[in-house]
């Protein structure tokens, strides 16, 4: 009775119009909905975590909706009235998608209610009329709030907010966009102290940290905001596609798969296609016009398109106009199109987590299940995709834990703030900890930030155009000028997209110095270069270059006149294998009781690689050594993603080169790494003067990663990026936008200055961090480091092993696009598999 009682009292707090709204639709409103109103009447922040499907955007928003009903609309002369609920969206896409699904209950029950997007792609015009004549309802995203804070209006338009409602929480807190994020809803909560959050999440791994996230933290008191659970939901169908097709040892294209995958989009009503990179997108959705016989209606969605573009293919899908969409992470998120009835997931997801929120895009409703297909791009992926559908069965998430507040975004938000208004340093630094990723900043971090906004440090505060933010007489710290705010305006926010470096082939006079001419051989990734010291290798072209460095915006390269790059060119996927997928793989590997689930052909090769060397445990690191014409290779099997790969050759090419082993060059996947030289280094592990206890010391974490930052270009392209977020370097003024070659030389001259005449800098500091945690991933190689330490197994082989021909495929792979690629691959391979099966 007393269950019946707490469900009648929940029921009260709907108005009349709700209730009756539900019953016209048929439904009851669920539980959480209703204990989420329940919280928020009573003044709390709250966290819902519930499937997909489960109504977590209405919950999210029945708060706002009922109190809005209740207020009525305002009386004409009563004022100005600002904005009620702000609702935070990581994608444009999700809040355009938003404003149509909730404006159809609010036209139903005739609310008195204005709901209105404003992001990026909202006209300028609409976004200063909305400053003047705010809707009751704004579904924006990070930036914008940015924006909106830095105005001088912020206090007036922000005074009667009520609510924040911040869907797919997850996706949101752990990036700087989050860290941006978080500030500004620290300042939202000292702009609108009754403000009561409302945090939206499906795939959460730490719980407690979004609780934490959510609320204003105080010094010596862990605050955190309330949590409602949803249990249940259907399982979800996932099978990996079942293909005659030979699924390849290498590779990342699945083109094996593409007629299979035509097939499949023929028995299903609408279907989302999801790869990792953009130019995967481009690849498989021209695969698929290219064999599209049935003249199918198939889109493509993603960031780079025209804005115009994905409007117009958001609005088909939402009419169910199309078959099928080709996207990358732009429609992961919370998109509500219920007649998508199938997921197909082109290449491994990389996480759980990140294969749970986009087969949820399928059949989005709790109670049916949602259909989701893999297709494994080679045989490595076939078990990653094995482990991410077991972890979906479980529920286990893998989503990365909340960083600690980056200083460059805190740099952006100081600024800002100013542009609203002058603001004094103490209370501004006691505001700053009470978002959650800053709450342990000391005061003396705080000061050299403020400090930094103000001259741009020591070793720049004679040049006036640092100088952004000045102290006055009151104690207070004002903008300097008016341009500041026009400029802060026009660079607000974090994504840096990753700019392209032009491969200009120079040559070496008889001083053995540079010219400046030369052709130009195409254009490569930065994040590629950027590892790279000079004297090293790589093959680009069809030619093996010598790297000579990087002037303004392009790199340097001779020819190398030999047959070994150093480094091998590899575009891989943007997403790095997650912790929870890599030791989820190691332990299939080394459980054969595990390989029954693996389709035939990958089963036979984890039996010929037992037959023919070893398989390595769940937690050990196996080392291969064996001979390769005039080569001596070693191949390693660490599961810990590619950038963690890519320092850990890096740093082992330095001590195998101190060692006597004359290596040449190495390769990284996700899953192994290759390194290959002239001595053989079976023999020098196997007669001691190579120890592998030695070789993997955790002490490669010190002296040679620094010696090895000093000479490559890593620490600068870093640099660029956080100058570009802290606003030392601005890539946009009125009328105009830097070039990516302008914006490098202006980094690369202050980087050397900050260098030469004030190592210490803020700045430098945090470069340092960004390159720990995210090109270099030490945190990660250090861990792996300790576990493997006593646990290394060496296998001295006479030839190739089946499991090492899919990392040593990759090396001499060429950025040649189509058929003469998959061709050259399929002649490499017959010869290594041969070798291998010998």
């Amino acid at each position: 009775m007393a269950d019946v009682t707490e469900h009648d009292a929940a029921l009260a707090l709907l108005p009349p119009v709700f209730l009756r709204w539900f019953a016209e639709k048929g439904w009851q409103p669920r539980a959480h909905q209703l204990e989420l109103l329940r919280r928020a009447r009573d003044g709390e922040s709250t966290l819902l975590i519930a499937p997909t499907g489960a109504g977590k955007t209405l919950a999210g928003f029945l708060p706002a909706l009922t109190e809005l009903a209740a207020r009525g609309r305002p009386k004409p002369g009563t004022g100005f009235h600002g904005v009620h609920t702000l609702y935070i969206s990581p994608l444009k896409a999700l809040a355009v998608d938003i404003e149509r699904n909730l404006s159809r209950p609010v036209t139903d029950m005739g609310l008195p209610v204005n709901i209105e997007n404003r992001t990026g792609d909202t006209p300028t015009g609409k976004r200063q009329r909305q400053k003047l004549n705010p809707p009751d309802i704004l579904l924006t995203t990070p930036e914008q709030l940015a924006l909106l804070i830095a105005s001088k209006d912020a206090e007036r338009f922000f005074r009667d907010l009520r609510f924040v409602v911040l869907d797919e929480l997850h996706s949101l807190v752990t990036s700087k966009r989050g860290h941006l994020l978080s500030l500004g809803l620290a300042r939202l909560h000292r702009l609108a102290p009754g403000l009561r959050t409302i945090g939206l999440s499906a795939t959460v791994a730490e719980p407690e940290e979004l609780c934490g996230w959510l609320v204003p933290q105080a010094e010596g008191e862990a605050r955190r905001a309330g949590m409602v659970t949803v249990a249940g939901g259907a399982k979800p169908d996932i099978t990996i596609l079942g293909t005659e097709e030979r699924v390849p040892w290498s590779g990342h294209s699945a083109r094996y798969a593409m007629r299979d995958v035509y097939e499949t989009l023929k028995d299903f009503k609408t279907t989302l296609l999801f790869v990792n990179t953009r130019s995967q997108a481009e690849m498989l959705f021209q695969e698929l016009w290219t064999i599209n016989d049935d003249n199918l209606p198939i889109a493509l969605h993603h960031g780079s398109l025209d804005v115009s573009q994905r409007r117009r293919v958001e609005a088909a899908m939402a009419e169910n106009r199309l078959r099928a969409v080709v996207a990358t992470s732009t429609l992961d998120l919370g998109i509500d199109w219920g007649d998508v009835d199938l997921v197909i997931h082109v290449g491994a997801p990389k996480g759980a987590s990140r294969l749970a929120q986009r087969i949820g895009r399928s059949n989005h409703r709790m109670d049916e299940p949602s259909r989701a297909i893999l297709v494994p791009a080679n045989r490595f992926e076939v078990m990653e995709c094995q482990a991410a559908l077991d972890a979906n069965y479980i529920g286990a998430q893998d989503t990365p834990p909340i960083g600690e507040g980056a200083l460059d975004v805190l740099a952006q938000h100081v600024l800002g703030i100013a542009c609203a208004g002058p603001f004094d340093a103490v209370a501004l630094h006691e505001e700053v900890r009470s978002a959650y990723p800053y709450r342990m900043l000391a005061w003396e971090t705080f000061e050299k930030i403020v400090d930094f906004v103000a001259t741009g440090g020591y070793a720049l505060r004679s040049y006036e155009r640092y100088a952004r933010i000045r102290k006055t007489k009151d104690g207070l710290w004002r903008i300097s000028n008016p341009q500041v705010a026009q400029q802060y305006r026009l660079n607000v926010g974090t994504i840096i997209e990753s700019p392209m470096l032009n491969i200009r082939l120079v040559k070496r006079n008889a001083r053995g110095t540079i010219g400046r001419g030369g052709a130009s051989l195409g254009k490569v990734e930065e994040s590629f270069l950027e590892s790279l010291t000079q004297g090293d290798t790589f093959l680009f072209a069809g030619k093996v270059l010598r790297f000579e460095g990087i002037r303004e915006n392009e790199c340097l390269a001779s020819q190398a006149f030999h047959l070994d790059p150093k480094i091998p060119a590899y575009a891989g996927g943007k997403f790095p294998l997650s912790t929870y997928l890599a030791d989820q793989v190691r332990a299939m590997l080394a459980d054969p009781d595990r390989w029954q689930s693996l389709p035939d052909q990958v089963r036979d090769w984890l039996s010929l690689q037992k037959e023919k060397s070893v398989l390595p445990g769940r937690g050990e690191l196996l080392v291969e050594t064996f001979p390769r014409g005039n080569r001596h290779f070693m191949v390693l099997y660490p599961f810990e993603g590619r950038l963690a790969h890519q320092t850990l050759g890096m740093l082992l090419t330095r001590r195998l080169e101190r060692s006597g082993a004359k290596p040449l060059g190495f390769v990284a996947t996700d899953y192994a790494l290759a390194v290959w030289g002239l001595e053989d280094m079976g023999r020098m592990i196997r007669s001691g003067r190579l120890p592998l206890g030695e070789l993997f010391e955790e002490d490669m974490l010190g002296d040679d990663l620094e010696a090895w930052l000093a000479e490559s270009f890593m620490l600068k392209r870093t640099f660029r990026n956080c100058a570009v977020i802290a606003g030392l370097i601005e890539r946009r003024h009125p009328g105009k936008e830097k070039s990516g070659r302008q914006v490098t030389v202006s980094a690369d001259l202050i980087y050397d200055v900050l260098r030469s005449h004030e190592p210490d800098h803020i700045l430098l500091e945090a470069t340092r961090r960004d390159a720990a945690t995210g090109l270099l991933d030490i945190g990660r190689l250090g861990d792996m480091l300790k576990r493997i330490k006593g646990h290394i197994t060496h296998q001295a082989l006479e030839h190739i092993s089946p499991l090492a021909v899919p990392v040593m495929l990759e090396i001499g792979r060429e950025p040649v696009a189509g058929e003469a690629q998959d061709s050259l691959l399929a002649e490499a391979a017959e010869d290594l598999i041969a070798e291998a099966m010998m």
